[in-house]
């Protein structure tokens, strides 16, 4: 029903910054909770920043102090804002939205609910290094 297209990624140094967007098409439910997650080679998906219908934010520890997110729901996009970027930042970024509480979401990012083909969408791949 809702489709989500991930853009902004690309290479950096440490000590960078990067903005990155998720344009939606299709109904979306501001009830729910939609954010970013990540995942990079051989480790698990992560939740990375998520906003709730009430506009509240909820970050991982790893990124809290330097990563923002936003959105803009005239323009059906999702943003997130990047700073001082660091290596173990490295992966894969996907947007999402879904009927989860985002306290829990983020911290458990893949339940089984979502486990069914083609939920996450192309992503956008961040890569900070040297």
């Amino acid at each position: 029903q809702v489709h989500f297209v991930e853009s902004g990624g690309t290479s950096v140094h440490p000590g960078g910054s990067l903005s990155l967007s998720c344009s939606a098409s299709g109904y979306i439910d501001n009830r729910y909770c939609t954010g970013w997650f990540r995942q990079a080679p051989g480790k698990e998906r992560e939740g990375v920043a998520t906003i709730d219908g009430d506009g509240s934010t909820v970050y991982a520890d790893s990124v809290e102090g330097r990563f923002t997110v936003s959105r803009d729901n005239s323009r059906r996009t999702l943003y997130l804002q990047m700073n001082n970027l660091k290596p173990e930042d490295t992966a894969m970024y996907y947007c999402a939205t879904a009927a989860y509480l985002c306290e829990f979401w983020i911290q458990h990012p893949n339940p089984p609910e979502l486990r069914r083909p083609n939920f996450w969408g192309q992503g956008t791949q961040v890569t900070v290094s040297s």
